[in-house]
């Protein structure tokens, strides 16, 4: 059985599965790979659906993971065509989810059945689809991967389908991302008059200062194919409806995307750290709330990632750049199971209004996906 990528995109952004709602786009891949032979386990925790398939008992066992969620349309009257209706204008695809990254799911599925119908899948194939990538990805790809180690499950290698070409079709892929953590920092002093200061304990006298030690260090300045880790304030807030009192409470949080020059249990001891020499002395008391969400990782160069490139070269005739950049992905835990790549469409509209790709660039990343099948199992098999 053949499927079409495009027909089987479109079918998929129908189902308005904005996290953590389904929606249905679940039961569509799942009935599509079973079409083709898959055995499927859906495997929900709380209220995400995700799915393992596999078809194929022997190894290497080469897996795809991607996400069905999406995020929501924003302004639904600023988008062109209807953000779920799955429009295909002057030859390009508008809908939520186009690009990420149900496009990708429908291009490796279309690449798998051909690769199957073939007699190319010297091993396994197998699918790691999650619903929770866009929001708080607790429940998702983390527990499966979690059960899948659990369990013994061999996944030998893995390709991510976001879409990581940053300018034109095929020119990056991703082989690393820079880990991520979240600070929350809540000072407590006491609420007083202004004029009385001294009756008071301002929690701004402490956070201010602590937000510029903290935003003062450079953390470094690069590590081998990656670029230097950054920290950003991305909140302060100090709750306060009058102009003569001094609030008892101040608010901040921020982000550091960090390489693997550092680990995140490392900035958040050193972010406790400067919370409490700043603190020293005052009347103000500090709370830090780290959320550790991924640590850097690196796919070293090697026969996969060469696997990798040459499949997209084959189709684009350039050897895409080998990149660490961007934001992260689902990809970090994997990184627990086995080596993993990324690689997918053009990500310039994803989370836009008209989020959209060219219908031809579904087709080129089938193609591309074909040529990695086929010289992944050629490679390994």
């Amino acid at each position: 059985m053949l499927i079409d990528a495009v027909n089987l995109t479109r079918e998929l952004i129908r189902r308005p599965s904005v996290t953590p709602a389904d929606a249905g786009a679940m039961d569509v891949v799942e009935e599509t790979l079973t079409g083709l032979g898959f055995a499927c386990r859906r495997m929900k925790f709380g209220e995400i659906e995700n799915l393992y398939a596999r078809l194929g008992t022997a190894r290497p066992n080469l897996c795809f993971a991607g996400h069905t969620d999406v995020v929501p349309v924003g302004d639904a009257a600023a988008w062109s065509q209807g953000a779920f209706a799955a429009e295909v204008v002057d030859g390009v695809l508008v809908g939520r989810g186009a690009v990420d990254m149900k496009g990708a799911i429908a291009a490796y599925i279309a690449a798998a059945a051909k690769a199957i119908a073939a007699g190319e899948v010297k091993g396994s194939l197998s699918f790691l689809i999650t619903g929770d990538e866009e929001g708080v990805a607790l429940d998702g790809t983390r527990k499966v991967v979690e059960t899948l180690l659990a369990e013994g499950e061999a996944v030998d290698h893995c390709v991510v389908g976001e879409p990581t070409s940053a300018q034109i079709f095929g020119d990056m892929v991703k082989v690393g991302r820079r880990g991520s953590i979240n600070a929350d920092i809540l000072v407590e002093g006491v609420q007083g008059h202004v004029a009385y200061p001294h009756r008071a304990a301002n929690p701004a006298r402490v956070l201010v200062p602590l937000l510029e030690r903290l935003q003062g260090r450079v953390l470094d300045e690069g590590y081998p194919e990656f670029q230097p880790s950054n920290l950003e304030v991305t909140l302060i807030e100090m709750p306060n409806a009058a102009t003569n009192i001094i609030p008892s409470t101040g608010r901040a949080r921020l982000n550091i995307r960090f390489n693997p020059a550092h680990t995140g249990q490392e900035l958040a001891d050193w972010i406790a750290a400067e919370a409490a020499a700043v603190s020293q002395g005052t009347r103000c008391r500090v709370t830090v709330t780290p959320q550790i969400s991924g640590e850097a990782f690196l796919t070293e160069p090697g026969p996969f990632t060469d696997v990798v490139a040459a499949a997209v070269a084959d189709v684009t005739a350039h050897l895409p750049e080998l990149s660490t950049s961007g934001g992260t992905s689902d990809a970090r835990f994997i990184r627990a199971l086995c080596p993993v790549v990324e690689v997918g469409l053009v990500g310039i509209t994803m989370h836009q209004v008209d989020e959209r790709t060219p219908v031809a660039e579904i087709e080129r990343l089938q193609a591309v996906y074909e040529r990695l099948i086929n010289r992944y199992f050629a490679a390994f098999g």
